[in-house]
Parts: structure tokens; sequence; C-alpha cells
């Protein structure tokens, strides 16, 4: 057996983890427009730093509506089958956060709609996954409608302060835990990683749900 090698592992099992996460009630936003609002789950997925201050905290919608047939629910589904623009939940930066582009995102509270990377241009290959939720601050949230990629670009503006949007990257997931956990990814990306109860053809259904809590492309 190679002791070195036997070292190293040992250290890094040694090593203390980055980020915790728990499920916990918290009221939603009070800011939030009531019919948003109402949506919300009170039971919470919160993030912690390894010193155990807080760090993120996800509010998720209740029911997230879906379109799917009988063979695609059967099979597994996939944020595809969420209408883009759909309102998912919220999100509280304890801290700022920077994002998958590298931008800076000031402390505060946002809402999240689903969006899917465009596979043009500058955007081609900068992400592993296309599936992303665009940030908006609570204040330009009015409707639970489904809201135009375009039409959530220059809300999103408003938190990035330059030409574009906030975002939260997301990864597939597709294991059958309900319960929050911490993940690490390739790249020295970290997402937390739950099911959550959706609605598919007017029935219920879960789906998996992984956001990056940490990490930045490589390619920016």
């Amino acid at each position: 057996m190679n002791v070195t090698l036997l070292l190293a592992g040992l250290m890094m099992s040694a090593e203390p983890a980055k980020f915790t996460v728990k499920a916990e009630k918290a009221d939603p936003p009070a800011a939030l427009a009531e019919e948003l609002r109402t949506t919300l789950h009170a039971q919470t997925i919160h993030i912690l730093n390894s010193d155990g201050t807080s760090r993120i905290r996800f509010w998720m919608r209740k029911d997230i509506p879906m379109r799917a047939t009988a063979d695609q629910v059967k099979n597994g589904l996939s944020y595809r089958e969420i209408p883009e623009g759909t309102f998912l939940g919220v999100v509280q930066f304890e801290r700022p956060f920077t994002d998958f582009r590298k931008q800076e995102l000031p402390v505060g509270t946002y809402s999240m709609r689903l969006a899917v990377q465009p596979d043009t241009g500058d955007h081609k290959d900068t992400a592993p996954h296309q599936d992303f939720c665009v940030l908006i601050p609570l204040d330009s949230e009015k409707s639970l409608e489904t809201i135009e990629l375009k039409d959530l670009i220059k809300p999103s503006l408003k938190v990035t302060m330059n030409d574009h949007p906030a975002v939260l990257l997301m990864f597939p997931f597709y294991g059958k835990e309900e319960a929050p956990a911490i993940s690490p990814k390739a790249g020295g990306v970290t997402v937390v990683q739950f099911r959550r109860a959706t609605m598919a053809n007017d029935k219920p259904t879960t789906l998996g749900f992984a956001f990056v809590v940490d990490g930045i492309s490589s390619l920016r």
C-alpha cells in the first residue's frame, strides 16, 4: 500500500466540512407580494458556514407546476418540464454572494425564476449545465404568472449593477432523498440538493433540485 496516498486520504477526510445544511421553519419574507408569499413553504433550507454562521436560506414554492406527459413522469422529471420564467421560490444571502459568473451579489433576499442559458454566442460552454435561476429583487415581483426571459433581465440588473443578470446555477439531482444535503461537484463547486413537491398534469409528484451555493466558472 502507498503510505503517502493513505496519509493524504486521511488528511482530506479529517478536514472540516466547509458548509452544513439543515431544514428549519422560518416565516417567508414579508416584503414579497402576498400572491407569491403564500405559495412558499415555511420549511426552509438553511446553509451555514463551518463556524455556524448563516450563509444562505431558501424558501421553495410548495407546489411547482410542470408540463409533463405520463411517460415523462414515469421516467423521471427534469427542470425542462417547468415553464421558463416560473417562480420557484426565494433565496436570502446573509453575506455577499459570488454567482457562477463571478458577479458579486449584495446581501439581500431575491426571488428565483427558472431560465435556460442560451446556447449561443458568449454563453456557449461557459457552464456545466444550462439551467439557472434569474434572481429578482422582491420589490420587482408583483405576480405569480410566468415571466419571459427577456423581461426578467431588466429587474435582475438592479442586483448586479452591470449588463448581465444575477444568476444561480442549477445541477440536476436524481436522488430520492427529500432532506437537504451538501454535495461537492467538479471544479470546486458545491451544491445543496433536495427533493420538493411539484405538480405535473394536476397530479402531485416530486422533483430533485440542486443549487450552487459556492463555486465559480473557470472560463470567465
